[in-house]
């Protein structure tokens, strides 16, 4: 893996679905903030997200069972096994290979954390690695490069009001707390650089300022689409 710094196992193969790129980061560092900037910026590179404010129309089934997951599913452990859990979480992520396969291949491609955030929260809520979806999921295509937004975990407690915007899958434990949050967030991030370990990956730094974060991005995607 080489990685670059911007201040402030992968094991597929190319096809025939354009060249892209895969934007990734912790829980509340501001990817579809940045994606809705670069859509603004550059309508060149279609942006592939299961972000609600993204999705199409067409696809709102999606947005409904992220719903549901993350109020059903996801704080009832009891009720349902980890492995249910990532079958759930699976038709976000093959939605996400189907939108890129079937794109132009002349149109590059920004693609919302892939399948490599959603595997590692499967896996903190217990999925195990040897999960044959997992196997699948990382034969799918391969990025070019992966642009890594991070963000601190104090800096996303307050961006989530300090608890009150989060989701089961953003922390551990019963109940929101920042500790709990501070835990899941370091391991996530641990979990996602694993998958991408074998990627070339630019980290761009934390800033305040949407509008600069998206331009710091837009100049490694240029780089590397076009």
């Amino acid at each position: 893996m080489t990685t670059d710094t911007v201040a402030g196992p992968h094991r597929g193969t190319d096809g025939g679905q354009p060249p892209f790129c895969v934007l990734l980061g912790p829980d509340h560092a501001g990817k579809s903030t940045v994606l809705a900037e670069l859509g603004r910026e550059a309508p060149a590179w279609r942006t592939l997200s299961v972000d609600g404010t993204l999705l199409a129309p067409e696809h709102a089934l999606l947005n409904r069972l992220r719903r549901e997951l993350v109020r059903e599913v996801a704080p009832n452990g009891q009720a349902w096994s980890a492995d249910f859990l990532t079958t759930m979480v699976q038709t976000a992520v093959v939605h996400l290979r189907d939108e890129l396969l079937r794109s132009d291949p002349r149109v590059p491609a920004v693609v919302d954390s892939y399948y490599y955030k959603y595997l590692a929260k499967c896996r903190l809520a217990g999925a195990a690695d040897h999960n044959p979806m997992f196997a699948w999921w990382r034969s799918f295509p391969r990025p070019r490069h992966v642009i890594y937004l991070d963000v601190t975990p104090e800096t996303a407690w307050q961006r989530c009001r300090e608890g009150a915007d989060l989701n089961p899958l953003e922390y551990y434990g019963p109940q929101p707390r920042r500790d709990e949050f501070h835990r899941y967030q370091t391991d996530l991030a641990k979990a996602m650089w694993d998958e991408i370990r074998d990627l070339p990956v630019t980290v761009v730094e934390e800033q305040n300022d949407p509008v600069h974060t998206a331009e710091s991005i837009r100049r490694v995607l240029v780089d590397e689409l076009g």
